[in-house]
């Protein structure tokens, strides 16, 4: 090489270089973070006003809400975008992802349930699609993104500047092959086991696939639920046949995991069904494609031999009411009807003549563990003339008992609480 194309070699190096760090100026900054290094001098985060027209406007529209007597609801914290939520075991702080490149921290530091500060957590990370989020036992936030997983040990704690300790759990391209990435069913949701694993949801692209591509996605885990120890190793895959879930919770009395799934579009109005599914243990197969919800057959496998013991769904939901996340309640602030329940989110629907959905549903049980009775816990932000004020994406538990609702359109965090009527 002469002396000219060295230095032609040398400025182009320094265009790319130059070019990838003004699209991403945070480039490198995870990898300060885990060496617990300083990634700003700015140690400033903006936070997200509180107040204002769009609150009042968010408090307007929850006067329209229908709930059991005795039930209250109010605005806890407003919060763009807002989807699946983890809350801080020793802190009550609440992290919220969403299905763009923001995870956000909600403190409510006077402890009158309301939120006071909500700012973004670890802004100088770059997310993408960072839906999923779950938190151990022992404080370790976990984000489960379109396709890498990070862990942030004591998050809880690192509140006061931008850098938080973070570490890859799953390399950026390793939870699913690139060339599997979609922008259809990216969103991942993610729970600690009690075996001490991390599960995760992998929604598979298609509204049906080919038998081909779904050959692939059951070995890969893609239309299922994966596991792997915290550290990210051992990969495996724990449940097949499904669709689209979007909400997984292990139910504390039993240990079984309980995860939604969203059914076939394009089938009709009435069907096929949502499903609340529950998996006993790994192995299992939920149906799709053979069937797009419940036992509803798809066209495209209609003609093809049923696998042998299929898993049916705990609960039918009615159809394409975007089944999303789910909680076990666990407080002791609700009367006993609710304690040890299944509270689950309806997003809504898209592609219904007649709207359904925007809505918390709860499921009873029954001794055996299994579901009994499913209604309508908390409605009104689908309006009698099918407009959407609202959409609740995920539903999680605060130390006190009540319960929280996130709503990614009105991009708000509701808080659920009981006062006994006199």
């Amino acid at each position: 090489m002469t002396t000219k194309q060295s230095v032609i070699a040398a400025l182009a190096s320094a265009l790319i270089s130059t070019t990838a760090l003004a699209q991403s100026p945070n480039v490198g900054n995870l990898e300060k973070l885990s060496a617990f290094k300083v990634t700003t001098s700015n140690l400033n985060i903006p936070e997200v006003p509180q107040t204002g027209r769009r609150a009042d406007q968010i408090k307007k529209n929850l006067q329209q809400i229908k709930m059991p007597p005795g039930f209250k609801i109010g605005l806890y914290a407003v919060v763009p975008d807002a989807r699946h939520m983890a809350v801080g075991r020793q802190t009550g702080i609440l992290f919220v992802g969403t299905r763009k490149t923001k995870v956000y921290t909600v403190i409510d530091q006077d402890k009158d349930r309301v939120a006071d500060v909500v700012k973004e957590f670890a802004p100088t990370i770059d997310f993408k699609v960072p839906n999923g989020v779950c938190m151990s036992d022992d404080n370790f936030l976990f984000v489960a993104e379109h396709n890498r997983v990070l862990v942030f040990p004591a998050a809880e704690f690192f509140q006061e500047g931008p850098d938080t300790a973070a570490f890859v759990v799953v390399k950026q391209g390793e939870l699913i092959p690139p060339e599997e990435e979609s922008f259809n069913h990216g969103a991942r949701t993610c729970r600690i086991g009690p075996d001490n694993k991390l599960y995760i949801t992998l929604g598979q692209p298609f509204n049906v696939p080919s038998k081909e591509k779904w050959e692939i996605y059951s070995k890969i885990g893609i239309g299922g639920i994966v596991r792997f120890d915290r550290e990210g190793k051992g990969r495996e895959v724990y449940a097949t046949g499904i669709r689209n879930s979007v909400g997984l919770e292990f139910n504390p009395k039993d240990k079984t995991l309980w995860f939604t799934d969203n059914q076939v579009d394009g089938m009709g109005d009435d069907i096929p069904p949502g499903e609340i599914n529950r998996a006993t243990g790994p192995g299992q197969n939920f149906g799709f494609p053979y069937y797009g919800g419940g036992t509803t057959r798809t066209d495209e496998w209609k003609n093809e031999p049923l696998p042998a013991n299929l898993t049916p769904p705990q609960v039918e939901m009615v159809a394409h009411a975007a089944d999303l996340g789910l909680k076990f309640y666990t407080g002791t602030m609700f009367p006993q009807k609710y304690r040890g329940g299944l509270f689950s989110a309806q997003r809504g629907s898209w592609n219904r003549t007649t709207p359904v959905g925007a809505r918390i549903m709860f499921t009873s049980l029954k001794p055996d563990g299994t579901a009994d009775k499913t209604e309508p816990f908390a409605e009104g932000w689908l309006t009698p003339t099918g407009e959407y004020l609202g959409r609740i994406v995920d539903v999680a538990q605060l130390p006190d008992g009540s319960l929280l609702a996130s709503d990614d359109t009105a991009g708000a965090i509701y808080r659920i609480w009981y006062e006994a009527p006199r």
